[in-house]
């Protein structure tokens, strides 16, 4: 047997290297192989992070009985959902057919060109609880496959055509203000008024939601419905989920938010950081930050996937008992390994949190480290034409492409950074990126070779969609002056999913967001100062506003030559000998008169 997985670039995949499973690696060989043989593909999608993989691994697939029955009757793909999330919304979308409780690990059959005609998640070992054992599981695909083909194949078909038909969807209008403020207060009808958060067990942060309730049309317009996005935050914040070195589980098995699933997502913390500084809590917003930085940070920079929720503890695997011991005596235990692969879009998540909160609260530290993670994506995650790729790990990029929703949010996490230091060149770098994204990228070129039928990236779940991640990037293009045309790619974007997310709010957050930001009016403050650190640069930093920018007369020229409109003379501001800089408050562009007294800038809208 051929061990294909010891030499990737995933961890997830390197952790089935000694199976005696005969596994492919997500490529043409898998694919040749299963024609070749004239058998399915048995695709199995999961993370390194992901404890029931981690189950399904020890359970089926180090079993040699298991694994004989795996590489006699099928070619085993072995897929990380994380380096190809293309794939995996594919063979998500496709397993939606045959089941409603989707999740990982994802188990996918599939003829040898691909099409899914059975799908499941986890299956044990035994069968228990109504799931069937997963070696009877393969013995019943296995006779389909042999005694029923022409049935396997049209389900096949079936499923692909009917992928394709709803990936067709026709655009609409922008949702209005009151479309808004409905969408919002039916989130908020769904909230546990007893525990804080949306729905019942398990419960999860849903930072996407969270943001769109956070949305001053929201707060204005449905103040009730953004107080329950502010409920829901404290009482995370105050619960199992948040443990005590400032980072959030991935989720409450529990409706009261206890017995979290433990591992801790990159996506999660980013977001919350996010949303924990918008609404005002600092502290919450200082334990995110620093388990980004002490936690997740990798050699070089760039920010790790995830820590998994298991540890060695006294010659046991364990799961959650790291975090179960207080902070203080956690010294003597080998923490949860940290998953290393630098994501693209995930570390452009980072990116935008800590340079937006280290501006807000004076944190140089913080945008250092957003700085650092830039530095090495940008060096690192390129293949040898120097396009972008997925991920790297260890220093070395993966094969696979980045994504749409990858680049977007790079783009908008260097257009926070350009804010956040007052260096044009961040923000020329996401313009270049933001356009590369609006003319489109290629998809995964093994399912465009094939035909299988992808899934298109609508909803917003754990992180922004490819859509919403490239209405954000470009509404933020926009605010900072970048040209009109931005605004309309991030109207276009919203209309060609408008009516999905007013019909399905809680499951489209972050376009929502962009779609009632769309509809005020920014406010831009550009602060020209010698003093970055005096109290004009303060006041602007404590105000309500879309942009707040603090640089020096060079820095505003270097935005305005570079293309970027809010800037436009402003590079020669000057103030009185006492007072030195200036504050430029401006409203959809249009700027008042200039002040140098900190207490003439409004705090409010």
């Amino acid at each position: 047997m051929t061990n294909r997985l010891a030499d990737t670039l995933s961890p997830y995949l390197r952790a089935h290297a000694d199976n005696p499973v005969d596994w492919y690696p997500w490529g043409d060989e898998a694919f040749a192989e299963a024609e070749r043989r004239d058998v399915p593909l048995l695709i199995s999608i999961g993370y390194s992070t992901c404890h029931w993989c981690h189950v399904m691994a020890r359970e089926s697939f180090a079993d040699p009985a298991t694994a004989a029955l795996m590489n006699d009757g099928f070619v085993a793909v072995k897929v990380d959902r994380e380096e190809h999330p293309e794939v995996d919304g594919a063979y998500m979308a496709a397993a939606s057919a045959f089941t409603q409780n989707l999740g990982w690990p994802l188990t996918v059959f599939t003829t040898p060109r691909g099409r899914t005609f059975y799908a499941g998640t986890y299956w044990p070992p035994e069968s228990r609880g109504g799931m069937p054992a997963f070696r009877d599981v393969l013995a019943a695909v296995r006779e389909a496959w042999t005694q029923r083909r022409a049935q396997a194949e049209e389900s096949a078909d079936a499923v692909t055509d009917a992928l394709r038909q709803a990936a067709a969807s026709a655009p609409s209008d922008l949702p209005d203000a009151a479309a808004i403020t409905a969408a919002a207060r039916a989130i908020a009808a769904r909230e546990d008024s007893e525990y804080g958060g949306f729905g019942g067990a398990p419960k999860f942060p849903v930072a996407t939601t969270l943001s769109f309730l956070q949305a001053p049309l929201v707060e204005r317009e449905a103040p009730d419905a953004a107080a329950a996005a502010a409920r829901a935050l404290a009482a995370m914040a105050a619960s199992d989920l948040h443990d005590d070195d400032g980072g959030f589980f991935r989720y409450a098995t529990q409706r009261d938010w206890s017995v979290p699933h433990y591992e801790r997502m990159l996506t999660d913390n980013a977001q919350l950081l996010d949303v924990a500084l918008e609404g005002g809590d600092e502290a919450t917003a200082r334990g995110a930050a620093s388990f980004l930085l002490a936690t997740l940070r990798r050699e070089g920079g760039g920010f790790g996937a995830a820590q998994d929720s298991e540890s060695w503890i006294d010659g046991a695997r364990s799961e959650g008992g790291y975090y179960l011991r207080p902070l203080a005596e956690r010294g003597g235990l080998e923490p949860p390994a940290v998953d290393g692969k630098v994501i693209t879009g995930w570390n452009g998540l980072a990116i935008a949190a800590l340079a937006r909160a280290g501006a807000a609260l004076s944190e140089p530290d913080w945008i250092a480290g957003a700085r650092d993670a830039a530095v090495f994506v940008l060096r690192v995650n390129r293949d040898s034409s120097g396009m972008l790729v997925r991920a790297s790990l260890d220093g070395s990029a993966s094969p696979a492409r980045a994504t749409t929703a990858d680049v977007a949010l790079l783009a908008d996490g260097l257009f926070a950074l350009a804010v956040a230091t007052g260096e044009a060149r961040w923000a020329v770098e996401a313009q270049g990126f933001l356009d590369l994204a609006v003319a489109g990228l290629e998809g995964d070129p093994l399912l465009s070779a094939r035909g299988i039928a992808t899934a298109p990236d609508q909803t917003d779940g754990d992180l922004p969609s490819a859509s919403a991640s490239l209405a954000h990037a470009a509404l933020t293009a926009w605010r900072l002056g970048a040209g009109d045309r931005y605004r309309a790619v991030a109207e276009h974007a919203v209309r060609a999913h408008a009516a999905a997310a007013i019909g399905q709010p809680f499951a489209h957050g972050s376009l929502l967001r962009v779609a009632a930001d769309l509809l005020d009016g920014p406010r831009q403050i550009v602060v020209v100062t010698a003093e970055p650190d005096g109290a004009l640069a303060a006041a602007a930093r404590s105000a309500d506003a879309d942009v707040v920018a603090i640089v020096d007369p060079a820095q505003a020229g270097a935005f305005a030559e570079a293309g970027f409109e809010l800037f436009e003379g402003k590079s020669d501001a000057s103030g009185r000998a006492d007072a030195p800089g200036q504050a430029f408050d401006c409203r959809s562009f249009v700027c008042r008169l200039p002040v140098t007294d900190p207490t003439e800038l409004s705090k409010t809208r």
